[in-house]
């Protein structure tokens, strides 16, 4: 059977390796296992999400409100912007897909940093479109320019801030000087999935979804509730932009896109952004340690403005991977990236400090 082209060029994205698969080739049991691989929320979710999908189960069998009113009005409320103004998708990568489809095709071409969400390529490379990407790992905004100023057909731009999987992130004043010089034809996708995060530890970092779009109405904001909202296996994300972008990548949703449950949970997560904070406060106190064990162990790492850390190693990352998978820690292995390198999620305390004493033994042996 011959299958469109485009797949011959596509590799499969790598998810972090589950618990499940862990526990049937390791022979672990499952409560002995910590993942720490994929940024998921340690903490789990809001137990006022948790109640309310606990009353609300019986509605499973019924199609959501296609219109999800009520997550639209919050988060327009959230950001000081009108429901014509966000999209829903099935986690924000599907807003991604949108994106894409709606701008990009084998005439023209797209641009990211070198180590980026893999995604954007996937994607990318389904439409037929050229990928561009910058010489360094990470977002340097001069590179950016650069390339953008070379290219004059590149649809589309993607800014992951913070990046994933490095952990880095540019100041919001240098990424509006960039947008200035970009047409008005270019669709700019700000994927902000771990805004919460910088916004905490850096205000210079932060990106104002109202302020993007009324400065910049070629660009769209991303955001979701799978990180410190705490929902990944909820999968519900969104977008932020000009009432015209947003038209036009509603052509491309389909109906009910996002589960009855996942609609819910997502309502209910916006009113309880106390958990947010104390789930930020959380993580960038527990990241200290691992930056204070990196130095102990003499491993260089990036200053991460996000819910994980990225260390490049001295010794080969796919082999301490295995090594800890076989004592029953997940992280998550760089070499699909090009890297020696391992990106860590800020567990819980115990989590972690369970991490430090088998990855040193390991390390060290």
């Amino acid at each position: 059977m011959k299958f469109n082209s485009v797949l011959d060029s596509l590799v499969n994205y790598e998810a972090g390796k589950p618990i499940e698969l862990v526990v049937r080739e390791y022979g672990i049991e499952a409560k002995d296992v910590i993942k720490i691989a994929s940024n998921e929320n340690p903490h789990g979710c809001s137990p006022k999400v948790v109640e309310a999908i606990q009353k609300e189960a019986f509605k499973m069998s019924l199609y959501p409100d296609d219109s999800m009113h009520e997550l639209k009005e919050a988060l327009g409320v959230k950001y000081g912007v009108g429901s014509e103004n966000i999209i829903i998708g099935s986690g924000s990568d599907q807003v991604i897909e949108f994106s894409l489809f709606a701008k990009a095709n084998p005439s023209n071409k797209i641009l990211m940093a070198k180590t980026t969400f893999a995604m954007y390529e996937i994607y990318g490379k389904r439409t037929g479109t050229t990928i561009l990407k910058t010489p360094s790992h990470g977002h340097d905004i001069q590179e950016f320019s650069d390339i953008y100023k070379k290219h004059k057909d590149i649809a589309v731009i993607f800014l992951c801030l913070p990046n994933n999987p490095l952990g880095e992130c540019l100041d919001k004043e240098e990424v509006f000087r960039f947008l200035k010089e970009v047409s008005s034809d270019t669709l700019v996708v700000i994927d902000g999935a771990y805004q919460e995060f910088a916004l905490f530890k850096d205000k210079n970092k932060k990106i104002d979804p109202k302020e993007l779009i009324e400065n910049f109405p070629n660009a769209i904001y991303l955001g979701t509730f799978s990180k410190a909202y705490g929902l990944g296996g909820m999968r519900t994300g969104y977008g932020v932009g000009s009432s015209e972008v947003v038209k036009s990548l509603h052509k491309l949703r389909s109906p009910f896109n996002i589960t009855t449950l996942s609609l819910k949970a997502a309502i209910e997560a916006l009113k309880d952004e106390e958990f947010v904070k104390n789930t930020v406060v959380k993580n960038f106190e527990e990241m200290a340690k691992y930056e204070e064990f990196a130095k102990k162990l003499d491993i260089e790492f990036i200053p991460s403005y996000t819910n994980f850390i990225t260390c490049k190693m001295q010794k080969n990352s796919s082999s301490i991977c295995e090594q800890l998978m076989k004592k029953g820690i997940i992280i998550r292995d760089l070499k699909s990236y090009g890297l020696n390198a391992v990106r860590i999620t800020i567990g819980t305390k115990e989590q972690n400090e369970r991490f430090f004493k088998v990855f040193e033994d390991i390390y060290r042996g």
